[in-house]
């Protein structure tokens, strides 16, 4: 019974999606597709961007790791952050950038509505990096408190 129950709630949802995602694809391409990070990354600690210099003062070996296209980083980045767009992000690219799985290691993009840092991020996790930081916030709040650029 509750198996039966559990396959037409599924199906309830599949139908109310599918009627939903014509009038959403209409308006929609992959290049304006809305993207919201999450919340939360399990594995990664949350910083903002205060929380960003305190781990400067912290690790003085901090990788910082720029997931955004190349053409969004010619408009300005953190200082001592390397390049890597999260689709060239790999173990392999990672391993070549930070010394140890043991080392600390921060990743931003251009914001909340970019989900380029917390792809590279988990990817991270996923290949066993145990000292994971995540700004969330990205360029959007690194600017907003007025903080510099390189350009």
């Amino acid at each position: 019974m509750a198996e039966i129950l559990k396959i037409k709630g599924l199906t309830l949802a599949c139908l109310l999606l599918a009627s939903w995602l014509p009038a959403f694809a209409a308006h929609t391409t992959l290049e304006t597709a809305p993207v919201v990070s999450p919340e939360q990354i399990p594995g990664a600690q949350r910083v903002d961007a205060e929380g960003l210099l305190d781990l400067y003062g912290q690790f003085s070996n901090l990788v910082i790791i720029d997931a955004r296209i190349e053409s969004d980083r010619k408009n300005g980045f953190i200082e001592y952050s390397v390049s890597l767009p999260n689709t060239l992000t790999d173990c392999q690219a990672l391993q070549h950038l930070i010394p140890s799985l043991h080392h600390p290691v921060a990743f931003y993009c251009n914001g909340p509505r970019c989900g380029r840092s917390a792809k590279s991020a988990a990817i991270a996790i996923h290949c066993g990096y145990d000292q994971v930081y995540w700004f969330r916030g990205g360029i959007e709040a690194w600017t907003a408190g007025q903080y510099p650029l390189v350009r």
